[in-house]
């Protein structure tokens, strides 16, 4: 074996006590207003990191908007911290970091959040209201899975660049090794979910949750302005993410043709999006609550707060208020909710193409719009509830058996007329 192999066997074979190593919140990531370096992140003496910066330009450079950049960096601050806590630099990390990171993610607890180590039983705590469930210590497969795609394509960058490690610590699973993923797909035929990374969790599938139309009423009532009011009606109608909307300036609105252009986040070109007469009212209501107070030009933006002294509306200060209104409920809805509620009733709409509902979502694969077609799992329990509770009332002979919605069950030695009706046509028998 050669010197390099067994370097890496051993490496491999390494035992390192993930339950005894403390990760402390060390490092920042600090916002700097900068359009050039949106983001920065900072080692625990306050000095950037420029392996990060570098792969934040390269993101930038790809189009990559400034929320992407965030949430990449928000991974790697994880990783960082994770080697800070090992004492290994992040250009000396080999595989045995990497799986031991995997495995410390899935198991230990948040910096920060109290004792950490795995061992104990995670408390399955849900939002009475909406079945979400409640932010925990624990971090969610989702981000797991989401930081190592992450930290496999900055080693990759710093690979192809010459800066890093020749071989990625996040290697890919053992089938796809020497390919890239889909590389024999049949485009006339789905996508399959696919581990590309070997340590990436499985995901469980489910259908998007949104809003109950009879919550997302009271939810409405909730809305304590005219501004706020029109931002739900937008999200609810056009199905566009809450950035997209916020960025919105004066001259996107057009009320005669009852379209608003949004910039789309992942391709950046601007899309026409029809919307609901509704939300041009209440936008109507909230402009004439704020003229000769704020700039109403057409390229100035259409959102601002609401107190002196008048910003241009952020993502922050309307999650925050959106956050108010559903926690008033009891519940704990995100503005992306809004979204899902929206792409669920049109795909629901049987006068509604697929297709248009994918335009519409600025979907580039038809496969995720066909997610919200779907039954979520509050409506699957429901129905399950009411068909238990329409065949106990039978049982107990409280449902006639001629009752049209419960037809009775035929003798062992008759078919059901529905059966004969689907075998020979109905009547012919």
């Amino acid at each position: 074996m050669s010197g390099a192999g067994s370097v890496r066997s051993r490496a491999m074979i390494e035992y390192r006590d993930l339950a005894a190593l403390v990760v402390p919140r060390a490092g920042s990531l600090e916002p700097t207003g900068d359009p050039w370096e949106p983001w920065r992140l900072c080692d625990p003496s306050g000095a950037a990191v420029a392996p990060v910066a570098a792969y934040l330009r390269d993101l930038q450079a790809a189009g990559r908007p400034e929320t992407t950049q965030r949430t990449y960096a928000i991974a790697l601050l994880r990783w960082f911290r994770f080697l800070w806590a090992a004492g290994v630099a992040w250009d000396q990390a080999t595989r045995a970091e990497a799986r031991d990171f995997c495995r410390w993610i899935q198991v230990s607890t948040k910096p920060g959040a109290g004792p950490g180590g795995g061992g104990g039983a995670r408390a399955r705590v849900r939002n009475p209201v909406t079945g979400k469930a409640v932010p925990g210590r624990w971090y969610a497969p989702a981000t797991a899975a989401h930081s190592e795609s992450v930290l496999r394509g900055f080693y990759d960058f710093h690979r192809d660049a010459g800066t890093g490690p020749m071989v990625n610590p996040f290697p890919l699973a053992r089938a796809r090794r020497g390919g890239r993923a889909g590389a024999h797909h049949n485009p006339a035929e789905p996508h399959r979910p696919e581990r590309a990374g070997l340590y990436r969790p499985r995901l469980a599938g489910h259908a998007p949750h949104h809003i109950p139309e009879g919550k997302f009423n009271e939810l409405f009532a909730a809305l304590g302005s005219h501004r706020d009011r029109a931002l739900v009606a937008f999200w609810v109608s056009t199905g566009a993410r809450a950035s997209e909307l916020l960025g919105a300036s004066c001259g996107d609105a057009d009320p005669g043709q009852q379209l608003i252009t949004v910039i789309r986040k992942g391709t950046r070109h601007m899309q026409q999006l029809p919307a609901s007469p509704d939300a041009f009212v209440w936008l109507r209501l909230y402009q004439a609550q704020v003229h000769g107070l704020v700039p109403a030009g057409p390229d100035d933006p259409l959102w601002w707060t609401l107190r002196r002294p008048f910003r241009p509306l952020g993502y922050q200060a309307a999650y925050r208020m959106f956050r108010r209104a559903s926690a008033s409920l009891g519940a704990s809805w995100s503005l992306h909710d809004l979204r899902h509620l929206a792409a669920y009733r049109m795909a629901r709409d049987p006068a509604m193409p697929l297709g248009d509902v994918q335009w519409i979502l600025g979907h580039a694969q038809l496969t995720t719009t066909q997610i919200y077609l779907n039954v979520p799992a509050g409506e699957v329990i429901e129905s399950a509830l009411a068909h238990l509770g329409r065949m106990s009332a039978r049982q107990a002979g409280q449902v006639p058996a001629a009752d049209p919605a419960l037809p009775a069950d035929p003798a062992p030695s008759e078919y059901r007329p529905q059966t004969l009706d689907v075998l020979f046509g109905k009547g012919a028998w």
